[in-house]
């Protein structure tokens, strides 16, 4: 059976894969491989279900699709019912500091909060509204106002007031609904200003809302589980919380004391994730085989981290073990190569097969092509074979007048030039005994 695809998402998915970017829709329609890696993520889906909470660190070389996988996984916890916020860690967006960059990540996954009904991001106040228009309906239903409505909303979330800052979460809440009910938008702003982490000071906070604290950079993790417990009460089944890039904070943080607090923070979570001390949030990391693998930067680094990642020592020659929270993004095999070049091919036609822009002898030249020029790089980096495709098919597209075989044939035929050149990074020194260095070829 043909299934159409709609003209949002053929424009979606060609305009990202042709600017190296992962879409965010429509991935169902190019999804191939990683069957044991889904399998795994919906294992952590059923366990965030359960009340339990999961992590799992996403690791790969550049290029090797773990930013799709991050996202195949948030398609799939949106199907699952759970809501899902995702952030990419950079220098200004970090799990530890001291000068905001905490809270700036916090404030982006709350911009980023998304469900099934809205998919795309900006989920947080329709959460919010859900619930208290819920509440409100009920509780006057039985004949009773808003006062009662602010004690049942203090007396609903009384299990969040355990938990570190439940209570000013608890207050905050109730400011949206004082707002909500009276029609008031400058407090249902504040109080959304609040919720996602945008207040820089008390003062302003206490004067817009009456509430004497602000979520800062030592307190993001505290309202992370705090919200893992709140969208449950919201009819949702639990939170995934999908940051990328965390390679940053290996490479990028020059300050080991700046790293290995990051590294402080990445363990407290799992220990809380794998001790059963938080429940209804899972957290996926992801980063370069670096991030987790150098002992000078990475997490190996970290005593107590590279003791719980370490490799299960029976899961090798071929043998996998998900049961560990770290997943190893493997190569696409030559057979997911070609039916991913098939998927993308059919994106292109709408889903119609009478539209193709090429045969399938066409995607076997093509990739018979890469693998001359690139080598074994050509099924290393998925993303950079995708982006190649997509330029290749978008060229035919655009000039009918040529065949697949011509535009093909035209492309310069040399090998691979990291293949052709491994003598080349030798080190040329003077004669003499000065080790003064005259060139260097890489």
């Amino acid at each position: 059976m043909t299934i159409s695809i709609k003209p949002r998402e053929r424009t979606a998915i060609i305009q990202s894969l042709n600017a190296g970017v992962v879409p965010r829709i429509g991935l169902h329609h190019i999804q191939v491989g990683r069957t044991d890696e889904i399998q795994a993520v919906l294992s952590d889906i059923a366990k965030i279900k359960d009340d339990c909470a999961t992590i799992r660190f996403i690791i790969g070389r550049y290029g090797s699709g773990k930013s799709f996988f991050l996202n195949l996984s948030r398609t799939v916890a949106l199907e699952q019912k759970l809501v899902v916020t995702q952030a990419d860690i950079t220098p200004d967006r970090r799990l530890h500091a001291s000068n905001g960059q905490a809270r700036q990540l916090y404030a982006e996954l709350m911009h980023n909060m998304s469900t099934k009904a809205k998919p795309e991001g900006g989920a947080m106040v329709s959460i919010v509204e859900k619930w208290i228009s819920d509440l409100d309906f009920t509780i006057r239903e039985e004949g009773k106002d808003h006062i009662e409505v602010t004690k049942s909303i203090y007396h609903k979330l009384k299990p969040l007031q355990d938990l570190v800052s439940g209570y000013d979460f608890a207050t905050v809440v109730a400011k949206y609904y004082e707002g909500y009910n009276s029609q008031n938008e400058v407090l249902q702003s504040s109080s959304i200003r609040w919720l996602s982490g945008e207040y820089s000071t008390k003062t302003e906070a206490y004067h817009d809302l009456g509430v004497r604290t602000i979520i800062n950079d030592s307190t993001i993790y505290d309202y992370l589980k705090l919200w893992g417990s709140f969208v449950r009460m919201a009819g949702y089944q639990g939170i995934l919380i999908n940051i990328d890039e965390m390679g940053v904070l290996s490479h990028r943080l020059n300050s080991s004391q700046a790293r290995n607090a990051n590294y402080e923070m990445i363990l407290r979570i799992l220990n809380d994730s794998l001790q059963g001390n938080v429940k209804n949030i899972g957290f996926m990391f992801a980063g370069i085989d670096e991030f987790l693998s150098d002992k000078r930067r990475g997490l190996m680094s970290y005593e107590a981290l590279a003791r719980r990642l370490s490799e299960n020592e029976f899961a090798q020659h071929g043998r996998k073990d998900y049961s560990g929270p770290v997943i190893h993004l493997e190569n696409l095999t030559p057979e997911d190569t070609y039916v991913l070049f098939h998927n993308i091919r059919n994106v292109y036609a709408f889903g119609d097969s009478e539209k193709y822009l090429i045969p399938n002898e066409g995607i076997t030249a093509f990739m018979n092509y890469c693998a001359k020029t690139l080598g074994s790089e050509f099924y290393m980096t998925p993303g950079d074979s995708v982006k190649k495709f997509v330029g290749f098919l978008s060229v035919i597209e655009q000039n009918s007048q040529e065949s697949w075989q011509e535009i093909l044939n035209m492309l310069p035929k040399e090998s691979n030039p990291k293949q052709d050149e491994t003598d080349s990074s030798e080190l040329l020194l003077k004669d003499d005994d000065e080790d003064e260095l005259v060139s260097m070829k890489l």
